[in-house]
């Protein structure tokens, strides 16, 4: 049977709060596949309690006696217990459990491929202090524990999709992690990603440049003439419709915009901050190039928020109706 497990992230931030409000609209039920939250049932009925929200609470022992979601009521499976359940505060003893969590979700869609993962916000600083040293993100941690070659983090929107050549690395580090081989494989994994994901037979994929100008014919960085370039050019020779390397900051203008299906960008901040400009709150996180499905909000914590004030339930309601999509 078709299922959903909602890893819910940081117990202080807003990925508890979001999954319950959820449930108490009609959307909840409008999804046809169970969806169960991986958490201590303590902090979903503290939470709940907290934000005056009438929720029935199931545990489920066994993730194959899930039922149709029913607006109202939560299913939920206990992995770990959560040291702290405050919202709010950060304690990095909570590692533990937002990462036994994650992994449980992991492994339970590594093993059934009807299985999909959606994954609220976590607060990566609190990991690593928790232990978890090495801890970059959760593209980063899915990829190791699937043991997949790359992970491609793809988020999208109705008004645009952006994929990284790099994730969550200090920017001082991009240009070594740039390599031809490399940038080939996530070129690879965006085009077949949008057609296997996406539906979108033809994919139109504009590649961005490293340098400002990229790189204004190897005077301000030679990356694009030396790496850059010839990865396209080697994607091109492969069918894939490929544009680049471009300037960043006319990459995006609406004519552009209206003719591309995916941009990919070579670090993080390059083009995310022009997904979030247009699209923040409503677009998702989906990971490509890993063997399960797994999608996710596009936006942090919000530790102000939790337990207080409501917050945008558009994201994780569009990871889930992608999650949907993908295990159809």
């Amino acid at each position: 049977m078709k299922q959903i497990l909602y890893s819910h992230g940081e117990p202080a931030g807003i990925g508890v709060d979001l999954i319950l409000r959820i449930a108490k609209l009609k959307f909840w039920s409008s999804i046809n596949i169970p969806i169960v939250v991986i958490s201590d049932g303590a902090l979903l009925k503290a939470r709940a309690d907290l934000l005056k929200l009438k929720i029935e609470f199931h545990e489920l022992q066994d993730l194959k006696k899930a039922k149709k979601n029913k607006i109202g009521c939560i299913q939920f499976h206990c992995v770990s217990k959560c040291k702290d359940i405050t919202p709010g505060s950060l304690n990095p003893q909570n590692a533990s459990y937002v990462i036994s969590n994650l992994n449980f979700a992991i492994d339970a869609a590594i093993e059934h491929s009807k299985i999909a993962v959606v994954t609220g916000p976590i607060q990566k600083s609190n990991i690593v202090e928790g232990g978890f040293k090495t801890f970059q993100g959760h593209t980063e941690w899915i990829q190791k524990r699937t043991g997949s070659k790359d992970a491609v983090m793809l988020l999208a929107s109705k008004k645009i999709k952006v994929a990284l050549a790099t994730t969550h690395i200090p920017l001082s580090e991009v240009p070594k992690n740039i390599k031809k081989a490399k940038l080939i494989n996530v070129i690879t994994i965006v085009n077949n990603g949008l057609k296997q994901k996406f539906k979108i037979k033809k994919p139109k994929i504009r590649v961005l440049g490293l340098n400002p100008h990229a790189g204004e014919s190897g005077k301000i960085g030679t990356e694009e003439l030396k790496i850059i370039t010839p990865a396209i050019v080697a994607c091109k020779k492969l069918g894939m419709n490929i544009v680049g390397p471009l300037s960043a900051d006319t990459a995006f203008n609406k004519d552009l915009l209206e003719d591309t299906d995916a941009y990919i960008a070579m670090f993080h901040d390059q083009a995310l901050p022009v997904l979030k400009a247009l699209s923040f709150g409503e677009a998702i996180n989906t990971t490509l190039g890993i063997p399960i499905i797994r999608t996710s909000v596009d936006h942090g914590t919000a530790l102000e928020f939790a337990g207080r004030k409501k917050p945008m339930l558009g994201s994780l309601q569009e990871a889930i109706i992608q999650a949907a999509v993908q295990l159809k």
